[in-house]
């Protein structure tokens, strides 16, 4: 199928858009607004490096050395240097889709033509996305304040033909042979344009992009996992009435109680117990209040996404290229309004885990479960069925506690105390990533294990929607039966929830009850 080509000008990137380039290899092509926009920016700055007044960043050294004067002919000297000695990150290669939404948003950046740097070198960078050669970036360099300088340094020497990228196939090669094979000339870096290419928050928004992404599915997913488990311990629906959502109008509160009534909708199960003879009076807090929990973090990606939409709309660099001509120096590259909510986002993950951890445990405990056979075992005893699988589920959600830590509280001052507050976003970003995919492997256990214990529930039949969210599990993994390899199954559970297959089938039995 052919990548999708998204036109880059002075109009924000949407998300869906960043999501399609960073993941889907979308490809990008700058406007004709765009170029004219660069290229008289970029006159302005010519016209600025041949003058001896001090400008940051053409004139000038950077940070601390800010002070120090840099006579005209050493000032291209000046950009190549700053990039070789800024590609100073260490740690495991980030992600090719982290890397690509940094290049996609710089270049974003680039056209509003508010940063000096070249046609040449924007035409040259946008080259380098729809080749797809990544740059090697390594995990650790950045503190989120001054932009992303070690990431997006180690992008913008990897145009000038140095360091390591990635080739589309994956291979890992010098950047020089990987831009000569693709027919890429390298860049010499003119006046500025290291620093216009480096000083911007683009990773930690790529990042947050994503996260946002990923996570607006994965509520839909812990709805459905909550349901399955709901009706598995013989729970009922009636906490999650309209009527009773209206009297705390939160948005997300009422998205997920309808989700939930979707997906419980024409269950012979919860039928099974609705009469006036069933004992129970209210079921425990991990069943009854998920919409509560699951709907505050849907309000929580929402105000995350006001953030990133802003940011998609800003203009990050120091300095700026202003429309009077000014070029002035700014605080716009500090990163805390990213970094508050990449750790806002970090606290729901944790908390839905914990509830969906809860629902495993009172599925697996037969002093709990109304029935079901001790950890859903086949042989309870010579059997363990899930229980280890819920050991897993826990330590899991231990450390999402700990990942909920924020890390925008911190701060460590550096460059001899001219950066003497960051904002450390970057490191929320990543833990962010982190979380989120731990969060996706807690619900594939609670997928597993409800899905399970619904089979045991048989002559009973499960709702339409949560028996084909069964049944669509059991195309990977076996019913109930003696102990298998069990990290298989979460494997395929798994695969389910990330590929996006669970979730489009269950966006089918959604109906009405949709907001």
């Amino acid at each position: 199928m052919q990548a999708n080509t998204h036109q880059l000008g002075p109009t924000p990137l949407t998300r869906a858009q960043l999501v399609d380039i960073a993941r889907h290899q979308g490809r990008v092509e700058l406007t004709p607004q765009a170029i004219n926009n660069i290229t008289t920016a970029r006159n302005h700055i010519d016209k600025l490096a041949t003058e001896n007044r001090p400008v940051y960043g053409i004139s000038t050294g950077f940070g601390a050395l800010a002070v120090r004067h840099i006579p005209t002919h050493r000032r291209t000297d000046l950009q190549r240097s700053f990039v070789r000695s800024h590609a100073a990150g260490a740690g495991n290669p980030v992600e090719v889709e982290v890397v690509r939404a940094a290049m996609a948003l710089r270049l974003r950046t680039i056209a509003t033509g508010r940063t000096g740097v070249r046609p040449e070198t924007a035409h040259a960078l946008a080259d380098l996305l729809n080749t797809g050669i990544t740059p090697v970036v390594g995990e650790h360099g950045s503190l989120g304040c001054s932009g992303d300088l070690a990431p997006l340094a180690t992008i913008a020497l990897a145009l000038t033909g140095e360091g390591e990228v990635l080739t589309p196939s994956g291979q890992r090669r010098p950047a020089a042979e990987a831009l000569a094979e693709a027919g890429l000339e390298p860049v010499t870096l003119g006046e500025k344009e290291g620093l216009a290419l480096t000083n911007g928050t683009e990773g930690m928004l790529g990042m947050l992009v994503l996260a946002l992404h990923d996570l607006t599915a994965l509520v839909d997913i812990a709805d459905l996992t909550a349901a399955m488990s709901v009706e598995a311990l013989l729970g009922t629906d009636r906490a999650f009435a309209a009527d009773l959502q209206h009297l705390r109008p939160h948005p997300g509160q009422a998205v997920s109680a309808a989700r939930m009534r979707a997906f419980l909708a024409d269950s012979a199960i919860i039928a099974s117990h609705r009469g006036p003879d069933c004992p129970r009076v209210q079921d425990a807090y991990s069943l009854r209040c998920a919409p509560q929990v699951h709907g505050a973090a849907r309000d929580t990606i929402r105000h995350a996404e006001t953030t990133a939409d802003a940011e998609l709309a800003a203009t990050i660099d120091n300095p700026v290229l202003l429309d009077d001509g000014r070029v002035e120096s700014n605080g716009n590259f500090h990163g805390a309004p990213l970094a508050y909510v990449l750790d806002f986002l970090a606290i729901p993950v944790a908390d839905m885990a914990s509830m969906a951890e809860r629902r495993t445990d009172r599925m697996l405990d037969v002093a709990r479960s109304h029935g079901l056979p001790a950890f859903l075992a086949d042989d309870p005893g010579v059997d363990s069925g899930y229980m280890i699988a819920h050991y897993t589920q826990a330590a899991i959600t231990a450390e999402l506690k700990r990942l909920a830590v924020p890390a925008s509280v911190d701060s460590i001052p550096t460059s001899a105390m001219q950066e003497d507050h960051v904002s450390m976003g970057w490191a929320a970003a990543r833990k962010l990533r982190a979380a989120i995919n731990s969060l996706t492997t807690v619900l594939a256990v609670e997928l597993l294990t409800a899905a399970r214990a619904l089979d045991l529930r048989a002559p009973l039949q499960p709702a339409p929607a949560t028996a084909a969210a069964r049944d669509l599990l059991r195309t990977r993994v076996p019913g109930p039966g003696p102990d298998r390899h069990t990290s298989p199954e979460i494997a395929a559970a798994e695969h389910l929830i990330r590929s996006g297959e669970l979730h489009h089938l269950i966006t089918t039995h959604l109906g009405q009850e949709q907001p």
